[in-house]
Parts: C-alpha cells; structure tokens; sequence
C-alpha cells in the first residue's frame, strides 16, 4: 500500500474538538441562521411540564421538529394547544446538546386555517354554555328609554358614526365612547376591560354611570372577529351588572359575545334602533294614548252623570220631609221651655221642704262633744276597774311563785349542786372523785372537791395531854 504524503498532513492540521465545544458551536451557528422562523405544522405528543413550560412536536407529511415554548411565554399565547391541532409558531432555532437534537423555542402560536379555528371556537363555545354563562335567566331587560348609552368601539372606524346618526335621528341621548382596538392581540383585553370599567362607574360620580352598553365592530373574517370569542371578552359581558347589546360584525356574523350578550344586534346600526324608540313615533303615541285617556275619562264623567240624575229621580221630596221635621222640631221645642220652668218650680220647692229638716251644725257638735265626754268618763271607770283586778292577780301569782321558788328549799336546809359547766347535778353518777362542783346554799355558795367514800370518814380525836407541873413534871389531878 502507497502513503499519501499529502493525505497524512491533512488529517495532522484537521483540529480536534470536544463534545461540549463542537455542541456550542453547532449551537451558535443554529441561532445566528435562524433567529427567527415561522413554521407551519400539525401539533404532536404535546404535554405541559409541572414547571408551566410546554413541550411539543410540529409536523407534516415530511418532517418533524421539536418545539419548547416557556412559562412566562405560555400564559401568553392566547390559545390552549391540543395535539392534531394545526398552528403556526413563530420564534427562533436552537440546539439541546444534551440529546444532540434541534429545536423551536416558540414566542407565539395562531391557528392555521378557518378549520382550526372553527374547531377551537365550537369547543369554547361548547364549555362556556356547561357554565351557563348563555343561560336565558341571566340575561337582563333593555331599558325602554336610557339616559346615558355607553359605546365600546373603535373612535375611527364608520362604527362609532352610525351609531351616534342613528341615535340622533331616533331620540338623541347621553354617549359615552370608551375607545379601543376591535381587531389584533391586546384587542380582547382592551374590550373586557372597557365592559368592566363602565360597570365600576359610580351612578352619582363626575362621570354618570350609562344605563346600557353597546359593544359594536363592523364586519371582517373570522380571524378579524376573533377578539370577541376570547374568554376575557365573553366573561366580562356575561358578568355585566348593565344591559349589553352585542352589534360584532353583519347579520351572518357570530361571534360568542352574542350568546352572553343580553341581546344581539345584526348590525351597529340595529343596536342604536333597539336602544332607544323613534322620539316622534313616541310622542305621537304619549298623544295618542292621552287623547283616549281624556276621552276615556268624559264617558266616564257621563256614565257616572247618567246614573246620578236616574238615582236622584227615584230619591223623595227632601223639601217636604225638612217640613214634617221642622213642625216636630217647634213642638218639642215649646214643650221643653215650659218642662223646664214646672221642673225648676218642683225641684225649688223641694229643697225647701228639705232645708227645714235640717239641724243647726252647732248643736249637731255640742250633742256630740257631750256623748263624747260620756264615753271618756265610762272609759276610764272600766280601765280603772280593769288595772285593780289584773294588780290583785299579779300579785297573787307573785306569791304563788315565790312559795315555789328553790330558794325557799333552800332555807330548809337543801342545798343546789352544779357541775363545772354549771348544769345541775342530780344523781351521783354524774360526777366522779377528783371533780369540781359548785354548791350554793341559802346564804351563799361554795366550791367543793369530790371525793371517794374513804375520805368522808372522820379524823381521829387527838389524845389531850395532861398538863406539866411547873417544873415539867406531871402535874396533879387535881
């Protein structure tokens, strides 16, 4: 076999690079080429990590391409993605060196095709109707006349000028424009906001509080009008405290705000003819229905008229009762002046009868005072009387209870022995030797010690000793 000398210096000046080295500059060459692509494809093995980042394959007929999309980029992206799903993502290449693979980190993602969109739209459409936010008996009445409308559109657009015509041509009222944007990526957000915004009006404050809303966007396609089937948009409609009328798109337009909406309008237009009536078709009526009131009232008038003059034609004379009255009302008037004089004249002449019965005060009090000086004079005999002899039974019963007094038992030679605790002692066994005892007899008391029956014996009498002589000795007998 022959060498190459120019083959071996070849291979001698290739440089060597490691694996983390020639994944970097893969990397680097990836981004910088790529740096921002937009990919058509249907969505595979899509999966959300419990970090928040999404994890997904695009495909087609050819290919596969791995695809990563962010937390922070996720919560933003407007749609929810489903595998079978066809979208377009935009965003920029990179390489994982770790699986030596390439991918798509995604910035944003739209549905491809009116299929998909249609899709997405029935499916939402179909939850927020589980959640009643459609239901009939949430949706409120359209005032009749509103003083106040409040209008949620675009301020450029043709919209917002046929709406106020309209109204001008039929009953001018109060306008309120809350300016937004009806079609692109902050659309959405900016109309819900505006709904609740009109319902955070305070009805007394600078800025009065309308009393309906209109929510109004010309005609487009499906993905122009695809700010009004977002989630936020409908919610804030369903949720609103204020009438709702939904004018999106023409007559064969539908969007999901018409199913939240309190009432839907073909057309802009429409809904400033249903917001107010026509201001002459009003007054005629107000004139109408006051022409028959007024007649309504005089055949009224007429009736009551007609069946007064009948009632009164059945009534009596009233002149010719007044004169049957008048003449009883005459007599009984003579008749009760002279029953009053013969009254007074009976009544005089009996309390003069009675006034000559009468007794004079003076001896009425001097009979009295005189029987009371009797019974004062009775009174003092008897208790006089009564003192003498309760004094002889008092005395009588001193005695007696002076005869049965222990103090005359005493003067008989007895005598009162009392314990320590002073309680009469009557029995021996009451008191033992050794104890005190108080004996009272009947000039004085006593205390004495109890003893047994050996130290009641008598003491032997001392011998008496015979006198010594002077001189010590025994003296005499004598």
């Amino acid at each position: 076999m022959i060498n190459d000398p120019s083959s071996a210096n070849t291979q001698q000046n290739v440089p060597t690079f490691s694996v983390g080295e020639i994944s970097s500059a893969l990397k680097m060459t990836v981004e910088e080429t790529f740096q921002r692509v937009r990919v058509r494809g249907e969505i595979s093995g899509f999966k959300r990590a419990a970090s928040g980042h999404l994890y997904l394959t695009l495909k087609d007929e050819e290919a596969v391409l791995d695809g990563v999309c962010w937390k922070g980029t996720a919560n933003k992206l407007g749609i929810n993605p489903e595998d079978g799903m066809e979208v377009i993502a935009t965003g920029r290449l990179t390489t994982y060196g770790a699986r030596s693979k390439y991918q798509m980190v995604i910035d944003s993602m739209e549905l491809a095709g009116e299929g998909a969109l249609l899709k997405m739209l029935e499916d939402r459409r179909r939850k927020l109707a589980e959640e009643g936010l459609f239901d009939e008996d949430r949706k409120r009445h359209i005032p009749f006349l509103p003083e106040t409308i409040g209008v949620i559109t675009s301020p450029t657009g043709a919209v917002l000028r046929d709406i106020l015509h309209r109204l001008d041509d039929r009953f001018g009222r109060h306008v309120l424009l809350w300016p937004v944007l009806v079609q692109g990526e902050t659309a959405a957000a900016q109309v819900a906001e505006a709904i609740e915004g009109f319902n955070a009006l305070s009805p007394d404050g600078k800025i009065p509080r309308p009393d309906l809303l209109i929510v109004a966007r010309g005609g487009g396609s499906l993905e122009d009008l695809w700010a009004f089937n977002e989630e936020a948009v409908v919610r804030a409609a369903a949720l609103s405290e204020i009438p709702l009328i939904s004018a999106v798109g023409h007559e064969t337009d539908t969007t999901l705000i018409d199913f939240a909406s309190d009432k839907r309008a073909p057309t802009p237009t429409a809904a400033a003819e249903m917001a107010v009536p026509v201001r002459g078709e009003l007054l005629a009526l107000v004139m109408d229905d006051g022409t028959r009131m007024i007649s309504a009232i005089n055949r009224r008038l007429q009736e009551n008229r007609t069946q007064l003059e009948s009632s009164a034609r059945g009534l009596p004379n009233l002149s010719r009762l007044l004169e049957d009255a008048t003449q009883r009302l005459d007599d009984w008037s003579e008749r009760l002046g002279n029953a009053l004089a013969s009254g007074m004249s009976a009544k005089q002449a009996e309390l003069t009868g009675i006034s000559g019965q009468l007794r004079r005060p003076d001896h009425l009090l001097r009979q009295g005072r005189d029987r009371l000086n009797g019974e004062i004079r009775a009174l003092q005999q008897a208790g006089q009387a009564v003192i003498r002899e309760k004094s002889s039974d008092f005395l009588r019963l001193s005695g007696l209870l002076e005869s049965y007094s222990y103090a005359r038992v005493l003067d008989r030679g007895f005598a009162l022995v009392r314990d320590s605790a002073d309680n009469p002692v009557t029995h021996a066994a009451q008191v033992s030797s050794g104890d005190q005892v108080n004996v009272t007899f009947s000039d004085g008391a006593r205390q004495m010690l109890v003893t047994d029956g050996e130290g009641m014996k008598s003491k032997p009498k001392a011998k008496k000793q015979k006198s010594a002589g002077p001189d010590g000795k025994q003296g005499s007998l004598l």
